[in-house]
């Protein structure tokens, strides 16, 4: 049984898990949402029948607003404050900060993570879906960017680059520089969105999207996603040699043994969506 959160809200539909993103009136994104997601991550590395995992916002035009500016505000005014004190000099991170621990943690779980943006999302919010493997987002007036150079800093959560690498550098850097947000129908042209949804049924478009998901197989989708995550800091020799280790692992799994031989017996076309009922092993 999953734990109560002050900031999420968790839905077990068994191979389905909706946590949905709380945080009113300001739909903001904090350092305890972001605690909060990682003690979730734990429960959810551990959920041995999980295929889909998807997040969302609570707000009713909103998946998250943004990471909490008064939290990135109060640590400026202190670094500088610390700074006139010490008079040292600026020491580079040695670690990642819990952030971008959090969307490695989404990229490494075996499970296919989707972002549902029921809204508008800029900043942290925007950097928390492209943690993500996919997006999905409502139709509307809504919009989806990454602001920050507008109030004199950069997305610090993986924006420039996860962006960079999802729609290209020149496209990245374009929308950063001017702070750009985009409309749902501009973020899907560009490829930052995977599908759009109609607003009044889109929790249920949602659940829709992930069940489909579930219902294909777990050991294939499981390695497609671990390769092309992995082969994208590989050459592509490596990441043929990534995507054969892969395909041996699929081959000697009895679900592709049992499809395989069963779309033989239906004389059905590859292309065609199976029934099969796929046993994970």
């Amino acid at each position: 049984m999953v734990k109560e959160y002050e900031h999420l809200k968790v839905e077990d539909h068994g191979h389905v898990v909706i946590c949905i993103l709380s945080n009113p009136p300001t739909h903001t994104f904090t350092s305890k949402s972001l605690m909060e997601v990682h003690d979730f991550l734990d429960q959810m590395e551990k959920k041995k029948d999980l295929r889909v995992l998807a997040f969302t916002g609570e707000g009713e035009d909103v998946f998250i607003k943004h990471y909490e500016v008064g939290e990135l505000a109060e640590s400026a005014e202190k670094n500088i404050s610390e700074a006139k004190e010490v008079g040292s000099e600026y020491s580079p991170p040695k670690e990642l900060h819990h952030f971008h621990k959090m969307l490695l943690r989404l990229r490494d779980i075996e499970a296919i993570v989707v972002a549902g943006i029921n809204g508008n999302t800029a900043g942290g919010g925007c950097e928390f879906s492209l943690g993500c493997d996919l997006r999905i987002m409502s139709e509307g007036p809504y919009a989806i960017g990454l602001p920050e150079t507008s109030v004199g800093i950069l997305p610090g959560g993986g924006g420039t680059q996860r962006l960079a690498r999802l729609i290209g550098s020149s496209r990245a850097l374009d929308l950063i520089l001017h702070a750009r947000l985009l409309s749902p129908q501009e973020a899907f042209k560009v490829g930052l969105i995977n599908k759009l949804v109609s607003h009044e049924s889109f929790r249920q478009e949602l659940m829709d999207y992930c069940s489909d998901l579930a219902s294909r197989a777990p050991i294939a989708l499981r390695q497609v996603k671990k390769i092309i995550h992995q082969g994208l800091d590989k050459t592509l020799e490596e990441g043929l040699l990534m995507e054969q280790e892969a395909f041996d692992v699929t081959m000697r799994s009895n679900d592709a043994a049992k499809a395989m031989r069963s779309m033989l017996d239906t004389e059905k076309d590859i292309e065609e969506r199976t029934e099969f009922k796929w046993e994970g092993n």
